[in-house]
């Protein structure tokens, strides 16, 4: 049937308006700080708190102690509330290398390959006479060993088990296992295929940092890397099916082995490692302020890296070296305009008159503080410790987003309670609860019979506005990542009424479910002929423009009680 009518009648049309829009790619936390192992200033994603375990660890000894990084804590509490995605950083403090070894082949006389952890620092040496039932002296939960399986010359294949390295011959901790592996190139199981040769290394240039990749195959295992291979079994049959006698001694033996060579100390020689509330000025778990420089620089690309807050518990603005990192941080929040930094103002023990100078200091929507410190039990160590505020807020709001939305405030009784937190530092009264949140400090407050509770959502903004709030600017970041990515697929395309029909088509919906969910009073979105006119097409350019109008949160209810004589009458 014809589209237009020539003739008197009826068109009857069908608009199809129930297309589901794409949901936006959602943004997780970052985290940023020293771990136990793991790949060094390599933001890696993890999904659950096993996850964060096996590739990053959870205890530190120092000092013929133990103790638990903050980094793990924090990750710990963010998993524990409903978070689902995390960003971590390592941190480290000089130089740090992977551990190698090398599976000897059949002919026993070259290597068959060399694999490489991921974990880098001496942390990932296994290295070690095998004892009683297989047992390493050196193996360690933290470490690796690998053994082959299944050798066979005449498949030309082999299996790779990757072990946990306090494990024994009477019970295997298997992380991995790689069946049927080959050493010829053109086989769809060639080892290099199948685990992986990539390797990143953080890279600057005319300021700018990024990761540089090595290495033709992805890596597909969590824990090791195919450095290389000693000699490839190119074409390992021959046009009978039958294996080349001159390629069959390649294969690696059935064995065990380990790792080693591997560099880099946790706690730097010669260093006092301070943890928990004991962190100062000159050492921040072993670490000092500047060792965060490169990964805060990293974590700056946009195009690559996803969050929507950031935190680096352990980095405290009152001391004075780590003033310069918090301030990269913050300025790459403004810069990136996508997530809020987290950060701590004071140490343990601080008074009220220094946090609020140490507030007077920063002024930006894209950051918030919370004080006092907080007591956790240390989630793998069991004792009870003292944490920067900063630690635990990533698991408020992981909870947050799933009890509301990001455009919820993270704070008060229904998404704001600290269940795995012990006490605070010092019980507020409403009078220190004022003084903080004038000085745009959200109090952590600590009610009877309810807990401690988050009790304030200010951004460390000066001017007041809609943007002094934690979820206005946790709204507009929302609003911003989905729309924005809306529009990366316009770029390029034809600048006529179609392309303008498309975005709105997107936008307008999203933003009405955004209204339905208590996230906005009202919303215009404008994108036509007004303004892009002749002269902005000409130039290449197309103009959206969003109007909306933020809910606000009710922070301040009152309540007026009116007593009446006796037979008054109520008002209507």
């Amino acid at each position: 049937m014809a589209e237009v009518l020539l003739s008197p009648g009826v068109l009857a049309r069908e608009n199809d308006q129930t297309f589901i829009s794409a949901q936006p790619v959602q943004a997780g936390a970052a985290i940023l700080g020293p771990t136990v192992k793991g790949p060094v200033g390599i933001p890696t994603l993890v999904t659950s708190y096993s996850d964060y375990l096996n590739i990053f660890g959870a205890k530190v000894e120092s000092g013929s102690a133990e103790y638990t990084y903050l980094t793990s804590i924090s990750a710990y509490n963010y998993f524990q509330q409903g978070g689902d995605s995390l960003l971590v950083t390592r941190v480290v403090s000089g130089s740090f290398t992977p551990a190698t070894s090398t599976p000897v082949s059949n002919s026993l006389d070259t290597n068959a390959f060399i694999l490489e952890t991921l974990t880098e620092g001496e942390i990932a040496n296994s290295t070690s006479d095998e004892g009683t039932n297989n047992t390493l002296a050196d193996g360690t939960k933290d470490n690796l060993r690998w053994e082959i399986a299944s050798a066979n010359t005449s498949s030309g294949t082999f299996s790779l088990l990757i072990r946990r390295g306090d494990d024994s011959s009477n019970q295997k901790v298997v992380l991995e296992t790689w069946p049927n592996l080959s050493l010829d190139p053109n086989s769809d199981s060639y080892i290099e295929k199948v685990i992986g040769n990539a390797k990143q290394n953080v890279v600057s240039d005319n300021g700018e940092y990024y990761l540089q990749y090595t290495g033709s195959y992805a890596n597909a295992s969590r824990f090791v890397r195919v450095k290389s291979v000693g000699t490839p079994t190119l074409n390992y049959f021959d046009n009978n099916g039958t294996a080349k006698n001159a390629l069959t001694g390649s294969i690696p033996v059935a064995a065990s082995g380990t790792f080693g060579d591997a560099t880099g100390a946790n706690v730097p020689s010669g260093r006092a490692a301070n943890y928990y509330n004991n962190i100062n000025n000159t050492d921040t778990q072993g670490l000092v302020a500047s060792d965060y420089t490169d990964s805060i620089k990293l974590l700056a690309n946009q195009d690559l890296f996803q969050y929507n807050i950031i935190t680096a518990p352990g980095l405290i603005r009152d001391n004075a070296t780590h003033t310069t990192e918090i301030t990269r941080l913050v300025d790459n929040a403004q810069t990136r305009g996508d997530n809020l930094v987290v950060m701590d103002l004071v140490n343990y023990a601080a008074n009220i008159g220094t946090v609020t100078t140490e507030a007077s200091g920063v002024d930006s929507s894209y950051a918030a503080t919370y004080w006092p410190w907080l007591q956790t039990i240390d989630p793998d160590l069991g004792s009870q410790v003292w944490v920067p505020a900063s630690t635990m807020m990533p698991g408020v709001f992981a909870f947050n987003d799933r009890a509301g939305e990001a455009w919820f405030a993270p704070a008060g009784l229904n998404r704001g309670g600290l269940s795995t937190v012990i006490r605070a530092e010092r019980n507020l009264t409403n009078g220190n609860r004022d003084t903080l949140y004038e000085a745009n400090i959200n109090p952590i407050a600590t009610f009877p019979n309810t807990g401690v509770v988050v009790f304030g959502q200010k951004t460390l903004q000066k001017k007041a506005s809609s943007l002094d709030r934690v979820n206005v600017r946790r709204l507009l970041i929302e609003l911003k990542s989905y729309i924005s990515q809306i529009a990366d697929n316009l770029v390029f395309e034809q600048n006529t009424i179609a392309t303008r029909n498309n975005f709105l088509s997107q936008v307008n919906p999203y933003l009405a479910s955004v209204q339905q969910r208590q996230g906005l009073y009202a919303f215009k979105v404008v994108m036509d002929e007004s303004n892009n006119t002749p002269d902005v097409i000409d130039r290449n350019q197309l103009v959206g423009q969003i109007y909306i109008q933020p809910t606000r949160t009710a922070e301040f209810i009152y309540l007026d009680f009116n007593i009446l004589p006796t037979g008054a009458t109520f008002p209507a």
